[in-house]
This record gives C-alpha cells, sequence and structure tokens, in this order.
C-alpha cells in the first residue's frame, strides 16, 4: 500500500466537466481531462482493506485495491495487467457503469467513497496512449467454431474471452456497426463512438471476424448456424420495450426511449437516413420513466434545442442520503442527479401518466397525469392510490416512454429454436452452465439476466465463455466466478 493515510488526507475529486451551456451544444463527452498528479492523489484514498467490499460490489470482481496502489506507484503496465484480468472492456465501464464498487467501499460508511471508476477509465486510456495495449493473438488457433449472436457488452466479452482460448469466432451482428447498445443507445456526450470502434478493430485484429447486417433466424436461418458452427452464444439483448396502454397511445408523437436514442447515435456516426426522424427541437418533451435511459433522452432532447424538458417517475422522490433499512455495504436508494439533469429538466415525483391527449389531427398536444401516494395495504404489501383532485394535463409535443424492457425479442432465432424461457419471459439458460435446453447453445447477458448494467453484461459473457470453453474442451483456463459469492446481487 502506497499512501497509509491518504484517505485521511485527501478529498474526493473528480475531473472537471464542461459548462452545461456549452456542453448542450455538442454531443462530445463532457469531461475535462485530469491530471496524472490528480488520478495518482485519488488512487491514494484506496484504504488497501482487509476485507475489500468493492470485491463483492463489482460483478466482474476488479481487484481494485492492487490497480489502486499500481496508480499510486504510477507503474500503468501494472495497473492495466492487473484491470485487464478480469475486465475486457474498462473503457466502456469506467464511462458509463453506476459504479457500484464504489458503493460498496469501505471509506463510504463515513466518507466520500474512493473514485474507482473514474481510475479505471484513466488505467486503460493510459494503457492505449503508452501503446501498452497490444494485439494477442492466441498462441495455438483451434478447429471449432463458435458464433456468437449479438455485439453488445456481452456478445463482445464472450467472443473476446473465446478468441483469447484459441477458438474460431464469429460475431454476428444485425445493424451495419457492432457495439449493441453501447453504439445505438448510449448517447455519445457518454460514450463517444471512437472508444467502441478501438476495441472492435483491437479484436479484429487479434482473429475475432464480425459480420453486420445479418439478422440471425431472418437473414440466415438459426438452422443454417448451427449446422456450421460447433457452439453457439446468444447474446441478442432485451430489446422489447415495456410500453404504456393507457388512452391517446396512438398519439403521434408518442415515442419509445430507444427508438428516439438509437435515431440520434445514428445522425452523429452519419447512418442516418431522412426517411424517419424524432426530434425535441421545439417541443416541449417529457419523458416518462426516471432511471438511466430517461436521463439519457434528458440530454438528448436538451441538445435537440427542446422548449421545455420534464422528467415524471412513478415513484416517490429517494432521500438525499441512505435511510435506515439501506445500510451500506448494499446499493444506495437515494437521490441521483445526471449531468443531463444538470443542464435543465423540472423533474416530477410520484406522479402517474394517465393518457395522452390528442389534437384535432391526431398530434400529441398534452399528457394528463395525476398525483399518487404509497401505501402499503394490511397484509404489508406496497401499493399506489392516486390522490383526488391532482389531475393536470401538461403541454407535450414529445413524450417518450422510458420504463424499461420486457425481454428479448421472440421473433425469428428463439422461436425457430424453440428455445425455453424462464418466467419473467427471458431465455431460459442454466446458472452454471448458461446452457439453453439445445446443448449446444448458451445464452448470456440481458437475454438471459433480463434488462441490467453493462458491467453484468460483460460478466454474463465472460462466464458464458468459459462454460463453452469446458463444453469444447472439457476443461476451460477461463475465468469463472462463484455464482453463491453474487447470488444476493440485486443489481
Amino acid at each position: 500500500m502506497g499512501a497509509k493515510e491518504g484517505f485521511l488526507k485527501y478529498n474526493r475529486e473528480l475531473p472537471p466537466k464542461r459548462a452545461p451551456k456549452l456542453r448542450i451544444n455538442d454531443f462530445k463527452e463532457i469531461y475535462e481531462p485530469f491530471s496524472e498528479e490528480k488520478l495518482v492523489t485519488q488512487a491514494a484514498r484506496c484504504m488497501d482493506c482487509g476485507v475489500p467490499f468493492c470485491h463483492s460490489g463489482c460483478p466482474l470482481g476488479n481487484n481494485i485495491p492492487e490497480f489502486n496502489d499500481a496508480v499510486y506507484n504510477k507503474d500503468w503496465k501494472l495497473a492495466y495487467d492487473i484491470l485487464d484480468s478480469t475486465n475486457n472492456f474498462p473503457e466502456f465501464t469506467g464511462r458509463i457503469c453506476p459504479a457500484p464498487c464504489e458503493s460498496s467501499c469501505v471509506l463510504g460508511i463515513n466518507k466520500p467513497p474512493v473514485t474507482i471508476e473514474n481510475i479505471e477509465k484513466n488505467i486503460i486510456e493510459e494503457a492505449f496512449k503508452r501503446d501498452i495495449v497490444q494485439v494477442r493473438k492466441p498462441e495455438k488457433r483451434l478447429s471449432q467454431k463458435v458464433a456468437v449472436i449479438g455485439s453488445g457488452p456481452s456478445g463482445l466479452a464472450a467472443a473476446d474471452q473465446l478468441n483469447k482460448a484459441g477458438y474460431q469466432v464469429t460475431v454476428y451482428e444485425k445493424n451495419s456497426q457492432a457495439g449493441g447498445l453501447l453504439r445505438y443507445g448510449i448517447p455519445d456526450f457518454k460514450l463517444e463512438k471512437w472508444v467502441v470502434e478501438r476495441r472492435i478493430n483491437l479484436m479484429e485484429q487479434e482473429g475475432v471476424s464480425f459480420v453486420y447486417n445479418t439478422n440471425i433466424g431472418k437473414d440466415i436461418s438459426g438452422a443454417k448456424i448451427m449446422e456450421e458452427f460447433d457452439a453457439v452464444v446468444l447474446a441478442c439483448g432485451a430489446e422489447k420495450p415495456r410500453d404504456l396502454p393507457i388512452d391517446g397511445r396512438d398519439a403521434k408523437g408518442v415515442h419509445f426511449a430507444m427508438d428516439f436514442l438509437t435515431l440520434q447515435n445514428r445522425k452523429v456516426s452519419n447512418e442516418w437516413t431522412e426517411s424517419f426522424d424524432i426530434s425535441a427541437a421545439g417541443k416541449d418533451v417529457i419523458v416518462i420513466g426516471g432511471g438511466d435511459t430517461g436521463a439519457d433522452c434528458v440530454g438528448t432532447s436538451n441538445r435537440q434545442g427542446a422548449e421545455s424538458v420534464t422528467q415524471i417517475e412513478l415513484l416517490e422522490r429517494p432521500p438525499e442520503e441512505r435511510s435506515e433499512d439501506n445500510p451500506w455495504p448494499q446499493w444506495p436508494m437515494i437521490l441521483r442527479t445526471s449531468t443531463s439533469h444538470e443542464e435543465g429538466c423540472d423533474r416530477k415525483w410520484a406522479l402517474m401518466t394517465k393518457a395522452f391527449v390528442k389534437d384535432d389531427e391526431g398530434n400529441l398536444c398534452g399528457v394528463k397525469t395525476v398525483e399518487v401516494e404509497w401505501k402499503k395495504d394490511k397484509n404489508g404489501k406496497m401499493g399506489i392510490k392516486e390522490i383526488p383532485n391532482t389531475e393536470k394535463v401538461l403541454p407535450c409535443q414529445l413524450a417518450l416512454l422510458a420504463i424499461g424492457f420486457e425481454h428479448t425479442i421472440y421473433e425469428g432465432l428463439v422461436e425457430e429454436l424453440a428455445l425455453a424461457r424462464d418466467d419473467r419471459g427471458n431465455v431460459k439458460a442454466s446458472e452454471v452452465q448458461y446452457q439453453t435446453n439445445i446443448k449446444k447453445v448458451f445464452a448470456a447477458g440481458d437475454m438471459r439476466r433480463g434488462q441490467s448494467l453493462v458491467v453484468w453484461a460483460i460478466a454474463e459473457g465472460r462466464e458464458a465463455a468459459a462454460q463453452v470453453d469446458t463444453y469444447l474442451s472439457s476443461e476451460s483456463f477461463l475465468e469463472k466466478r462463484d455464482e453463491s459469492f453474487y447470488a444476493t446481487k440485486a443489481i
């Protein structure tokens, strides 16, 4: 451990952000550079705990105290080697992960936690800048072929791991470029797409093949894939959005959040065709849903020139601090203000959407809402009750549904292969082997566990790869995680 009393001497500090009024004029990342000396100081705050709870807080089990110590000593090669041993894509998690590791940081009991996420991001960026990241091809290329369907974080992690093990890996992507939601869902102001492209280029140099504009189950049958490959990893995500079937749902101007975000990402990447567009310019925008996707809609709407942006949430306003029944090291159920909210947004809680109001031509002109209160019934179950005389119609010409996803898309591959589903509608795959009801077909990520975090997607892809390796070669030298270690994780 480098600085024995660093956690006592130094305060938490993050990179400065560009001013909100400036950054809403573009889609560039919002954070300014952070000096090496400041990063070293932040790494010095790590306590090198006897029991580092940050390990269990991270689904990947990153060796956080070890890479913090390496950063403190400015040993970037060692820091990268430690981080790379558990995380295939720290350039992604270092930018868009909600950092459950920081919520579990022991220092966080009575002080602001270590800036683990920012340290992680800077380790990988320094590694690329210093040419520490090198093309690493497997020493031996095996004869077995593995198909990975979907190039989101889970599919990429599975492909990367299987390629390291020597298998001939082909990734199939239905879109024109790889990345899944990393490319088409996450706005550029959180993750610029050159970051994704840099990693894809590296994977290609290391031997992973990518096939684009190919929807398996439609452009190529599942039967053909089953015939040509020794194993198949399904990582198609949970793309079916949750709808809000209320009066006026057919109004022109009501859209799913991901359709809105995807179009903007395509515009930034010059992939957009003018045949269809969703624009917030000059409109009163209402974002329904208080999560990260909703916040992304807020930031995107402001950049498009919305007249006003309102985000409404059915749940009550969270507390500023942890409640007594939400102690450390649990995930803190507290109010979070994103960088998008800082740029301008009216946030409303405990508000139910009752109807979408249309004008005579069918265009959306308002959203009817009512205030609600949450109460426990006689059985202790929480429920909502409308508050009388609180109905309002909020002006709105663009409503974005950001209320989550139900499950993966069934049409095509899932139905063709007759894949079993669990009681939540996800593709059913065992907790240990990640195998579906078809022996050579494995599932990982949101397709298997439901909508979740990018860090969980990477962890799932790594684990699925290890299970495929065991299936094809009887044993695996790829890292496997102990499921019982994560059994209580809610994220």
